[in-house]
């Protein structure tokens, strides 16, 4: 039975991907939190709570950050602000926790706001720092960090369904190819599939068999969006509708459940397609999904019902998921293209989202865009949350 969800999106706030000149969070918030604020046309002081989602973990000192925004919006002295995390689903644990606010009725504007420096850290620190999204108890000592872990999970899907190589470098390019229109994408440039195919001098494996073309890159970046209830919506200048939000956890350790099949991402679809009324996938205009790696995009086709389990291929080799396909999976380029500051991710999937659905997405809007879908992750499968937004 599909229950409705209160809320609404009516103003957002992006800023590039890549190595930025902002030396910390504190300023890359300021880039985001007021504009925000003012492309929902209402002033500061009417927003009640602010939600701030920081992995840190190391990429900041500030280990308390909560307050940071107040630097740029002193309006906001003495209204609640939180900061969430939940490794790369961080974004969307702010999110929720803004919708569980609105939900208690306990203020009628939330800001909620992404953000991670992550380019200041030398390139084996960071590695070490993403490697707190899994168990560390049995998994710390896995060679190539994060990409470690999702290389043993390519290699075991590989020992089940057979080498995928093609598919995962037809996902590269795909998005490779998706991020050249997107203004605020980290990489802005077509590989292509033969060079994201071969290893080579500039494409060398990671951890295999994922090459550097099979990662998402480090990043720096913000993003911030107002949420509202329907009523208050419907006299803002633009509204999308939330029509479902699930968070579905699984086991921490990789181990303790069989990873290629990503039971949590599965349940989180199905849950949330339930709560939107929808019958399949396939009923959404597009999909912005969590591609840290290339073998995750792959499995996140079959999580979400696009294909049976160790199919997932058909999905990209077929075309379906082009931008041009029957379920554009990553119009935006996706955390391949477009980056992964852990904090901003989630904020900024749903900032996309909610760009297409409105018509103003530019150079990425596509031709359909009634109801889109959301897939953002923390740590392998773990913490996994999916949002069905529609224009309201």
């Amino acid at each position: 039975m599909a229950e409705t969800l209160d809320a609404c999106i009516v103003g957002w706030a992006h800023t590039p991907f890549g190595k930025l000149e902002e030396p910390d969070i504190e300023s890359l918030l300021a880039r985001v939190g007021r504009a925000a604020i003012e492309d929902a046309g209402i002033s500061p002081a009417e927003i009640d709570a602010g939600f701030l989602g920081v992995f840190g973990e190391g990429f900041t000192n500030q280990g308390f950050p909560s307050s940071l925004v107040l630097q740029s919006i002193p309006e906001l002295r003495f209204k609640p602000i939180t900061r969430y995390e939940n490794a790369c689903a961080t974004g969307s644990a702010a999110i929720h926790g803004a919708l569980d606010f609105l939900a208690a009725k306990r203020g009628r504007f939330a800001l909620v706001l992404g953000a991670e420096k992550m380019t200041a850290t030398p390139g084996p620190q960071v590695g070490e720092i993403l490697l707190n999204a899994s168990y560390r108890k049995t998994e710390q000592d896995i060679r190539g960090g994060f990409a470690g872990v999702f290389g043993r999970i390519a290699e075991a899907y590989f020992q089940r369904h057979g080498d995928q190589s093609d598919a995962l470098a037809a996902i590269a390019a795909k998005n490779h190819k998706n991020g050249v229109d997107n203004p605020w994408a980290q990489m802005r440039k077509d590989l292509g599939y033969a060079f994201c195919r071969a290893e080579s001098e500039k494409n060398p494996f990671v951890a295999p068999p994922l090459k550097r073309t099979d990662c998402s890159l480090v990043s720096d970046g913000a993003a911030a969006m107002i949420i509202t209830d329907s009523e208050t919506a419907k006299a803002m200048q633009k509204a999308v509708r939330f029509r479902a939000a699930v968070q579905v956890n699984d086991y921490l350790p990789i181990a303790a459940r069989d990873i290629i099949r990503f039971e949590g991402p599965r349940e989180a679809w199905s849950r949330a397609l339930d709560q939107a009324g929808l019958g399949a996938a396939t009923d959404l205009s597009f999909v912005e999904t969590h591609d840290c790696f290339t073998i995750a995009e792959l499995l996140e086709y079959e999580a979400m019902g696009l294909t049976p389990e160790g199919q997932g291929s058909r999905a990209i080799l077929e075309g379906w998921t082009a931008a041009d396909g029957k379920l554009p999976v990553n119009r935006s380029g996706g955390l391949k293209a477009k980056g992964h500051p852990i904090g901003a991710t989630g904020v900024s999937m749903h900032v996309l989202t909610a760009m297409q659905l409105t018509g103003t997405a530019g150079d990425l809007q596509l031709p359909k865009a009634d109801i889109g879908g959301v897939f953002n992750m923390g740590g392998a499968a773990v913490a996994n949350y999916v949002s069905i937004l529609e224009r309201a």
